[in-house]
């Protein structure tokens, strides 16, 4: 039984309600907020307690793994006093908000022999398994380009938040907050990016931080690829297509978990549709969304084979996102991988 203390009551109800369809895995002991209040309403049978003190997660030997769902500006200073004191970690996205923090979490990750895991939980749902067993199998083949839209509606109430809109507090916009799971999905079907450019402005809110774009990636295997963001929209969608060799997979516009609704794939030989439909059929069922992700990092943690997303996973997504931000403000192709020379190495706060 693993045991997990959960950071933050936030988007950390989310987070215990998945790990409460995994009771076999997973024990939650202890929920840690600021408001007392909020983490007690989480309660219904279960029998963890409530803290409003990170160090009492810190101090308990007992608990295998420390839940970051804090805002992202205590991400990283968290998560390394969690891995010094011996704790696995899953964290919210971003893990970081600069290479050189992430460079600080990997040492502390190999010293102490703990492992990170960064939250995409996008990644895991049937249709992504189909789509990753067509690839898997040959049937796909070269992929060739993709497009993703990032449409939501964001107003005041939403910003109502402190922390939020701020460079200080979410340390990010839009192409930070939300498109950052989309963008790990082009990366894991499509392979690496190897340079990136791109257009981002404030139009929708009066907040610091960007909340539209218009993105451009070129891949290590030469496809291309575009994000389209908005938090203006008049509803929430995403919407993602990836077109390969011989197959396009369309996705459903559910906007925060793109596993939950069934993908249309098309082969592009209509002959070869019977294919991908037995293809598709026969794909062993996966669990969507945060039970998906967390199933993948139990199965890690008993060395079962497993797909769970690795601290490089969150490494190359904040090296993306660093590169974007150049690429953003200096009107410049940024060609990756970035280096510690490169100017925003250490942040890209303004």
């Amino acid at each position: 039984m693993i045991r997990v203390a959960i950071l933050g009551a936030g988007i950390g109800r989310e987070h215990l309600n998945a790990y409460r369809l995994l009771p076999e895995a997973f024990s939650v002991v202890l929920i840690v907020d600021q408001d007392e209040n909020r983490a007690m309403s989480l309660k219904e049978s279960d029998g963890f307690l409530v803290s409003t003190d990170i160090s009492d997660a810190l101090r308990d030997p007992s608990i295998d793994i420390m839940d970051i769902c804090l805002p992202p500006h205590l991400h990283v200073p968290v998560a390394l006093k969690a891995l010094v004191s011996g704790k696995h970690v899953i964290c919210e996205k971003p893990i970081a908000t600069s290479l050189r923090d992430v460079d600080q979490l990997e040492a502390a990750a190999a010293k102490h022999r703990r492992n990170l895991y960064p939250v995409f939980q996008y990644r895991f749902g049937p249709p992504l398994a189909q789509l990753r067993r067509l690839i898997d199998e040959g049937f796909a083949g070269h992929p060739q380009i993709a497009t993703v839209e990032t449409h939501w509606s964001r107003d005041a109430a939403y910003y109502a938040v402190p922390w939020r809109g701020t460079w200080t507090g979410e340390q990010g916009g839009a192409i930070l907050s939300h498109a950052i799971h989309a963008h790990d999905l082009i990366t894991h079907f499509m392979g690496p990016v190897s340079a990136v450019s791109g257009f981002a402005t404030t139009r929708v809110n009066p907040i610091e931080t960007e909340d539209c774009a218009a993105l451009s990636f070129e891949m290590e295997n030469g496809a291309l690829a575009t994000s389209n963001i908005t938090l203006g929209a008049a509803g929430n969608e995403t919407r993602l297509r990836f077109v390969f060799e011989n197959l396009t997979a369309t996705s459903s516009t559910a906007p925060y978990a793109p596993g939950m609704q069934p993908w249309v794939f098309e082969a592009r030989s209509p002959g070869k549709q019977p294919v991908v439909d037995q293809i598709v059929a026969e794909t062993p069922p996966e669990d969507t969304g945060f039970k998906g992700f967390l199933t993948e990092v139990a199965k890690n943690m008993s060395d079962a084979p497993n797909n769970a997303v690795t601290l490089q996973d969150g490494a190359a997504s904040v090296m993306l996102v660093t590169a974007i931000y150049d690429a953003v403000r200096t009107g410049a192709r940024v060609t990756l991988p970035l280096d510690a020379q490169h100017p925003l190495y250490k942040g890209w706060l303004p």
